[in-house]
């Protein structure tokens, strides 16, 4: 497979695209305003623990306070010796707590501004994955923690929605080829790794340079790597992580302690591997600072760095303008002439398969079958494009053959492989639904390019001109029961205004000749379209709440 990364950065904007045989399979893009915080680590203070969901809410100094669940604790004894230096006894029993694993192993950073939950993906294989979820659920009463107490944590997972940011007490630092666990002694290998001397040797080679109480998982680009650049790499991450134990005992809860890279540097760090053809940057200054970066882990690959300097813009020149274009759409069109509908809910994103022009076709089961290979195929696309979390249904043309209803899922198996997120998918049903769960880390991809609208609120749907109307007249009507005023100003959306204000006798003229009261019509662009304001000029206030 053919792999590009593509980077287009702006003052205002970086957009990273990762191409797949010419195809984009994922898009990164930040903003100052939406800047990443995967991986950045807290010194935070409990404020609320509510054993009844098995989770405390911990004050990092966020809008909203984070989350952390009872299996994302790391033993707490493990935050208590950053202040016990001075205590040879307490250092001894920390040692030994640090050689056991810790409760509730918490999700590792990938380092792309991704994290998955239970083991590293690269360090454990499913049934271990299991056994250790299991293990970490037998412990979680056992967790003790109280109000006020500061606890170092990593933020996980971005603020989806009203939700804020999710936590963990587990830290891990990733790095070029290894990730460093703090207390925790083991040292794991990343199961993509399938030369068992190679993976006995870099074993060796790690746990014979850790620190004391270190532990580390050794990533997939490690393969093949000299002692000298894992020492250079082991070295940087304990170099920071000692930085971040100072700063936890000169700063006061809340604070930032550590900024994780931002949104490039991490997918350099992460994806520019030897499956990468090349990395295109239309930024003479980020072009420099990528090929600094990759003339210290890898020289070897510092030719496959380019600088774009063609006028046309860089996006257009590999077509992920229109992919992005696509994004915004929830109609998705198949070669074969069938789409897919993917409609976003609170709950879940839905998906509706449909054949479109290619059902007037004969065979009908076959026929079924070819536009649902092809949709499974766009449908794990479109989810790692997106970058679509949470629950997923996908409802599939019907099939009545069992075989054919097995392909599918068999498909979508292969196609979610592709996938570094974590990701399940369930066997077909008897109504043609398919489940899958994909690991949530941040908002879709379609929030980073739209926002809310402001006069329907996201329903698609604002109230009609004459319930406004209705409404502003049982205002008038409750305001003159108990008021004897005569002269009110009125604030309307400017397509509300429109409405009261045509024709020659109008309907807001009628309203005044009712209720015998005089109003002065404001438009408000500001306003949604069922929302008024009335301000009393006798008063000189706003009353609109004392009469609605």
């Amino acid at each position: 497979m053919k792999k590009e990364i593509i980077i287009n950065s702006t003052a205002n904007e970086h957009r990273i695209a990762i191409l797949e045989d010419g195809k984009t399979a994922e898009l990164f893009v930040e903003t100052p305003g939406k800047a990443r915080n995967v991986g950045d680590i807290y010194l935070g203070r409990i404020a609320k623990v509510m054993p009844g969901i098995r989770a405390a809410f911990v004050d990092i100094g966020m809008s909203q306070d984070a989350f952390l669940h009872f299996s994302d604790v790391g033993s707490i004894e493990e935050f208590n010796t950053l202040f016990d230096e001075d205590d040879d006894e307490k250092e001894e029993e920390a040692a030994e707590a640090a050689a056991q694993p810790p409760m509730g192993a918490a999700p590792v950073s990938s380092g792309n501004g991704e994290a998955t939950t239970g083991e590293h993906p690269e360090n454990r294989d499913h049934r271990h994955d299991q056994q250790r979820r299991r293990h970490s659920q037998q412990n979680i009463p056992q967790v003790n923690l109280q109000k006020g107490q500061e606890i170092l944590v990593q933020i996980t997972k971005e603020p989806v929605g009203k939700k804020g940011v999710r936590v963990r007490s587990a830290i891990s630092m990733p790095g070029r080829f290894l990730v460093l666990i703090p207390f925790d002694g083991k040292v794991g290998v990343s199961k993509k790794l399938s030369n068992f001397k190679e993976k006995r040797r870099l074993r060796k080679v790690v746990r014979a340079m850790l620190p004391k109480g270190f532990g580390a998982i050794i990533r997939t680009v490690a393969d093949g790597k000299t002692d000298e650049m894992l020492k250079q790499d082991l070295d940087e991450l304990v170099k920071t992580w000692q930085g971040i134990e100072k700063s936890v005992k000169t700063e006061k809860a809340p604070a930032l302690i550590y900024k994780d890279m931002n949104t490039t540097s991490s997918v350099i760090r992460d994806l520019f591997q030897d499956t990468v053809e090349h990395v295109v940057v239309d930024e003479k200054k980020l072009y420099k600072e990528i090929r600094a970066y990759v003339q210290w882990i890898s020289p070897d690959m510092l030719n496959r760095v380019e600088y774009y300097r063609e006028k046309e813009p860089i996006f257009d020149k590999y077509g992920i303008e229109k992919e992005i274009q696509i994004l915004l759409s929830k109609k998705v069109w198949l070669k074969s002439g069938g789409y897919l509908f993917l409609e976003k809910t609170e709950a879940m994103t839905v998906i509706d398969v449909n054949s479109g022009r290619y059902a007037a076709k004969k065979e009908q089961e076959m026929n079924s079958l070819r536009t649902n290979l092809e949709a499974s195929r766009e449908i794990c696309r479109q989810l790692r494009l997106r970058d679509i979390g949470g629950l997923v249904v996908v409802d599939f043309i019907d099939l009545e053959d069992e075989k054919n209803k097995k392909k599918i899922y068999d498909e979508m198996k292969k196609e979610l492989r592709k996938d570094r997120a974590k990701v399940t998918v369930l066997p077909m049903t008897e109504f043609g639904l398919v489940q899958i769960t994909r690991q949530r880390i941040r908002q879709t991809l379609q929030l980073s390019f739209s926002e809310g609208c402001p006069m329907c609120g996201g329903t698609g749907l604002v109230q009609s001109k004459t319930s406004t109307m209705n409404q502003i007249e049982r205002w008038i009507k409750r305001f003159k029961t108990e008021k004897h005023e005569y002269r009110l100003e009125l604030k309307v959306n400017p397509v509300i205004a429109e409405y009261l204000s045509a024709g020659t006798i109008s309907r807001l003229m009628k309203l005044q000749i009712k209720f015998f009261v005089k109003m002065k019509l404001i438009p408000d662009p500001a306003l949604p379209a069922d929302e008024f304001k009335f301000y009393s000029l006798r008063q000189k206030k706003d009353i609109t709440d004392q009469y609605k």
